[in-house]
């Protein structure tokens, strides 16, 4: 291998393995053997807005409206704000017939396709609460689970708390398995980062919670809220955390080909919000290093192993390191091209499945590069299939 290209080939492969093994071990690992100081608990409880974007949710907003009228947050402190998007199923009957039952709950019916980004700005003019709880309709909460968020904003350097995702609803079937092991190792990352640094580096969007002050409309073009509102509050010096308490569920996606296009949105996303906030990387803080770290390097991941690859295919004569990970590289596509071919006969092996799953992720984000350059005019999303099996 020519000098440069061996320069070239580690240039790219070092990054991605430390971006998804380095990075997120020492990170737990670090936070896990420090000292954790449990915050007092706030007796004061804040005034708080639930908002709530829908489209077509008449399978789960039932249960969603239900599961936070059982919060033991007081009533008195807690309003519900339901934006529903020009809905063609039961689910604005749905929301009504709560309407008349409970009075601190309100339904803003969208009467043109408008997209969640555009929802959430509007609920935010409407909102009353000084902390916002932006949630998406298939996500339930627990009896505790407004409160364990709500009460660190008793620390005010604390500008958002991130949930605690479970998933159910796992089928060895499709991505599911893999899918929620690769969210439970983020939550654990997610919530080291906040631990550490006070720098969580985006929460999960199903539902996380942030001060009224702290809101920065999201650009109606944007496709992924979550990360820019976390980056906003960051760039205004305040803390974002995780709250492994503040426990809410989710049936995860078990479709491939549907996981694949809700990917594809995110990472068109993605790129978004690093165009928005690369000035971000030069300033050469925790806020850069851990954006770097966690992030960027593996919104770019895709690139770099594609570059090691060729790189590969061109050198892979020259030593037996070269021919181990150009074998290494066929294998990892011949793995995903017979765990596709199996699942059609119905049979399913958990450990291809989680090759399938990193691949296909990194197809995503280079798919979505090149939707992100092709541009977006608005946030108008299908929403994920739910309850699926």
């Amino acid at each position: 291998m020519e000098p440069y290209l061996h320069i070239i080939f580690w240039t790219c492969l070092i990054p991605v393995i430390y971006t998804y093994l380095v990075y997120p071990v020492f990170t737990i690992l670090i936070a896990n053997s420090k000292k954790q100081v449990i915050p007092k608990q706030n007796k004061e409880y804040p005034s708080i807005s639930i908002l709530i974007a829908a489209y077509n949710e008449e399978l789960v907003i039932e249960n969603k409206i239900k599961s936070i009228l059982s919060s033991s947050y007081p009533e008195e402190k807690m309003e519900i704000i339901i934006g529903t998007d020009q809905c063609s199923d039961r689910t604005n009957e749905i929301v009504e017939q709560y309407v008349y039952k409970i009075e601190n709950l309100y339904h803003i019916p969208f009467n043109e396709r408008s997209g969640k980004i555009k929802i959430i700005n509007s609920l935010y003019d409407r909102a009353k609460g000084d902390v916002l709880i932006l949630t998406d309709a298939n996500v339930i909460f627990t009896e505790d689970t407004v409160y364990q968020m709500t009460h660190h904003f008793a620390n005010c350097d604390i500008g958002l708390v991130d949930s605690h995702m479970k998933n159910f609803g796992m089928n060895e079937t499709g991505i599911s398995i893999p899918e929620k092991s690769y969210i439970s190792i983020e939550g654990q990352l997610k919530n080291a980062e906040g631990l550490l640094w006070g720098t969580m580096m985006g929460p999960f969007g199903g539902c996380f919670a942030i001060r009224k002050a702290l809101f920065t409309k999201v650009p109606e073009t944007y496709l992924v809220d979550d990360f820019f509102l976390n980056m906003c509050v960051l760039e205004k010096g305040k803390i974002c955390i995780n709250e492994p308490k503040a426990i809410v569920y989710e049936d995860v996606s078990n479709n491939l080909k549907t996981e694949f296009k809700r990917k594809i949105r995110i990472s068109a996303g993605n790129f978004q919000n690093l165009s928005h906030f690369f000035s971000a990387l030069f300033k050469f803080n925790k806020i850069s290093f851990v954006f770097f770290s966690h992030k960027v390097l593996r919104w770019i991941s895709p690139f770099l192993l594609l570059i090691s690859f060729v790189i590969l295919i061109l050198t892979y004569k020259e030593s037996s390191l070269n021919q181990f990970l150009f074998f290494a590289y066929l294998s990892s596509v011949t793995i995903v091209l017979i765990d596709l071919f199996l699942s059609k006969l119905g049979v399913h092996l958990k450990t291809f499945r989680y090759m399938t799953h990193f691949i296909s992720m990194n197809i995503a984000l280079l798919i979505g590069f090149f939707k992100f350059l092709k541009g977006s005019k608005n946030s108008i999303w299908q929403r994920t299939e739910r309850l699926q099996q």
